[in-house]
């Protein structure tokens, strides 16, 4: 009978203990997109405008766009260059896994932790890196893309409409952002409809913030838990309103080298060649103790590689700080997809 009810503990605490990872910066260096977009001509620098302007549209609050929506700005370019869905899991098997990941998720599961991945990638990626960290499909929120199936719908008209915008892209000054997102408006929310697309951002719904927001709370309902009970571990644009959420509402909140976008929506901040710190803060909270209290704590002790920062109550200053140093180890660890938002 003790040992049923000591079973029954376990189980209960199995499902307690729940982490939230971003794919790409805290367990994969590699940006997806951006290294597909690279089998095109001049694909880089479209990838890094549309990048611009993603941030733009994201910062402004347009209606129904979310941050990391370049993932659907960038396929009608997928499409008219040939690009297969092939041809993102040919550029996803040479992605590598951050130092530390795969160590920190097996040790995760075999202290019971339920660990889910919600990523903004393709699932083609986020699959294929998924099944390398021991991560299965089932727990990974990520972005469906049926390349073909838009292909079909595409006419001779719609790739020259494409094709335009391509030369537009490459033709406006760089440093031109008005122009240039003047003229990304005019196509993406009124040319593009009058294609084969119809609404792009309908038909390619990428998982990025608030529906990032959105996997969260389906994953904590489904262990009855609330967001405040779970740990949330992200770095980027995509990332912000996911960590705010967890943070405001009382959970643990990590920003992996993370940029000026998510810094601030954290309550502590890990910067480093290695991920494996993360499992201190989360064991501290499946042991009910005060996670962010630690990170004070640890603050004098790792200063460097690994960096530790509190951010609660962390003013202007600090965050400024924060995302400085960030900014190196980011560098360090993703390489080009460091620029990005």
């Amino acid at each position: 009978m003790i040992r049923d009810l000591d079973n029954v503990r376990a189980a209960i605490s199995v499902d307690m203990n729940v982490i939230c990872f971003d794919l790409e910066g805290p367990l994969s260096p590699q940006d997806n997109a951006y290294e597909v977009m690279s089998l095109i001509k001049n694909g880089d620098i479209i990838f890094e405008t549309l990048s611009r302007y993603d941030d733009f549209l994201a910062m402004e609050g347009r209606e129904n766009y979310e941050p990391g929506d370049t993932l659907a700005l960038i396929v009608p370019f997928l499409l008219t260059h040939g690009i297969k869905e092939a041809d993102i899991t040919r550029v996803s098997a040479r992605a590598r896994i951050v130092s530390g990941a795969k160590n920190l998720i097996a040790r995760l599961k075999t202290s019971g932790w339920d660990v889910h991945i919600i990523s903004t990638s393709y699932e083609q990626h986020a699959h294929q890196v998924g099944a390398a960290l021991g991560v299965g499909p089932d727990h990974i929120s990520c972005t469906r893309l049926d390349l073909e199936g838009l292909r079909s719908r595409l006419t001779e008209e719609d790739v020259t409409c494409i094709r335009r915008i391509e030369e537009d892209i490459l033709n406006i000054a760089g440093d031109d952002n008005e122009t240039m997102f003047k003229r990304l408006n005019d196509f993406y929310f009124e040319e593009l409809k009058e294609t084969g697309f119809g609404d792009l951002f309908s038909e390619v719904r990428v998982v990025g913030g608030a529906r990032k927001v959105a996997a969260l709370e389906r994953i904590a309902a489904s262990h009855n838990l609330s967001p405040g009970e779970l740990v949330a571990v992200g770095d980027s644009i995509t990332d912000f309103a996911m960590l705010g959420r967890v943070r405001d509402a009382g959970g643990v909140a990590i920003v992996f080298n993370g940029n000026e976008y998510a810094v601030p929506h954290a309550n502590v901040a890990i910067a480093g060649t290695d991920i494996g710190l993360v499992r201190e803060f989360a064991e501290a909270q499946a042991r009910g103790d005060d996670a962010v209290k630690l990170a004070r704590t640890l603050e004098p002790k790792y200063r460097d590689d690994p960096r530790v920062d509190c951010l609660t109550g962390a003013n202007a200053e600090k965050i400024k700080a924060v995302v400085k140093a960030h900014s190196r180890f980011r560098k360090l660890v993703r390489g080009d997809a460091a620029k990005l938002g």
